[in-house]
């Protein structure tokens, strides 16, 4: 994900009252955005079912292994699938494919333009993007009134999902009043589990009292110690919580225990790893790894999150040459159906990593990335650049309507949202 220097904020804050119109809205930003020399201050970093969330009344607190990582616990399932496929046949074309988008929102300059394609093209995910030191209550002012614009079928609302990149470091979105100053993961990687998760549960506190659904985060990724900070996306920012799978794995499954246990979802990043290459796919084209297989013991975080019940996972826009090389990986249908859902089982939400501004996709047109994606089996496109998510969304609906095969594919995809969001007590049925 990009990188922007940090920057301290100017003018006024800005706090908005709750159903507030969208175009008004001033948002926290996170932007998988500009590059920065490793070692500078930044903004964010981006390079990032439904069994996490708010609890299901009555359902008890997940139970740690060992390791930290939570059991899963879910919804009654009737009830979800019930739920779900009421919604889902209430919407339109449009609102299922405005399912499918997590558009980025800057609040440091509110751009009406994006508010109004956000609103307008029914997204249904919102990410903070770029930097707010505002605080939890002014956040969540902003969140407020960002949500009463979301969709709503048979004259029920689909809520939004609001995230952001709260990692810890350098990659902090949230900050000020009420928001801890969370170490890099090179720092939570040498606490214990224990901690880690107690800890982890008081930034989800933080999230939640913010209006934030998701995290975006933990970071899995394994980067070798004789690579170390020559990784540039996540090695030169600190962001690993060890050079081994071990810790890696432990401290993931701590980290998305401690949140779920306070009611917000987290997301595992960046499949298959970004651990061995050494360019940042925000900033540069063709990163290539040449190292990871579909058997490699680096995969261990992302299989034992997975197994803890993970709701997210995001697909990096690297290339794996021993996994496939023809394509990167969030385009690629051995990486996403065969690796991810085959092999690894996965039920829940497949999320890119930014396609909206990456180098890493200059090469294809927005439309291409979208039908990319989602005929590899991806489910939510998450974009920086709202501005792209017309030409997306269009090409989205002409296959559609061209093909039953790839209409039913993203049916599925909005069914792993839609799922996520009923656990995540974001959806009202009747």
């Amino acid at each position: 994900m990009r990188i922007r220097v940090r920057q301290r904020p100017r003018g006024r804050r800005i706090a908005l009252r709750t159903g507030v119109p969208l175009t008004t809205l001033a948002l926290a930003v996170a932007g998988c955005g500009a590059s920065v020399t490793p070692g500078t201050t930044t903004t964010s970093l981006r390079n990032t079912v439904a069994t996490q969330g708010t609890p299901t009344p009555g359902a008890t607190s997940p139970t740690p292994s060992p390791t930290g990582t939570a059991t899963a616990h879910t919804a009654p399932m009737a009830t979800a699938t019930s739920c779900t496929d009421q919604i889902l046949a209430g919407m339109t074309t449009a609102q299922r494919v405005g399912q499918l988008f997590m558009g980025g929102v800057n609040a440091a300059k509110p751009d009406q333009a994006q508010l109004r394609i956000l609103r307008d093209n029914h997204v249904g995910s919102v990410m903070l993007t770029g930097r707010s030191s505002a605080g939890t209550a002014a956040t969540r002012k902003i969140v407020d009134g960002f949500r009463g614009q979301a969709d709503r079928v048979g004259g029920k609302q689909v809520g939004l999902v609001v995230a952001t990149d709260q990692e810890g470091g350098k990659v902090q979105v949230l900050n000020g009043p009420g928001f801890s100053a969370m170490p890099n993961g090179v720092t939570q990687g040498k606490k214990s589990t224990t901690m880690l998760r107690a800890e982890a549960a008081i930034w989800a506190q933080q999230l939640k009292r913010a209006g934030v659904d998701l995290n975006l985060a933990p970071v899995a990724d394994v980067v070798p110690a004789s690579l170390g900070t020559r990784n540039i996306p996540i090695g030169s920012f600190q962001r690993e919580y060890g050079n081994t799978p071990g810790p890696v794995t432990s401290h993931t499954g701590a980290f998305a225990a401690g949140f779920k246990q306070s009611g917000v979802m987290t997301t595992l990043k960046h499949f298959p790893g970004l651990g061995q290459v050494i360019g940042n796919t925000d900033t540069t084209a063709n990163v290539v790894d040449s190292v990871t297989t579909s058997t490699s013991a680096s995969l261990d975080p992302f299989k034992s999150g997975i197994q803890a019940g993970s709701p997210f996972v995001m697909v990096s826009s690297a290339t794996y040459n021993k996994i496939d090389a023809q394509h990167i990986a969030a385009f690629s249908p051995t990486v996403i159906g065969q690796l991810l859902r085959g092999q690894m089982g996965f039920k829940g939400v497949v999320i890119s990593d930014d396609i909206g501004n990456a180098v890493a996709v200059r090469s294809f047109t927005p439309a291409q990335r979208a039908l990319n994606f989602t005929s590899a089996g991806g489910d939510m496109i998450l974009t920086v650049r709202p501005d792209v998510i017309p030409a997306m969304a269009q090409a989205i609906q002409t296959r559609m309507g061209q093909d039953a095969s790839y209409r039913a594919k993203i049916d599925d995809s909005v069914r792993r949202i839609l799922d996520a969001k009923h656990n995540a007590g974001l959806l009202q049925c009747s």
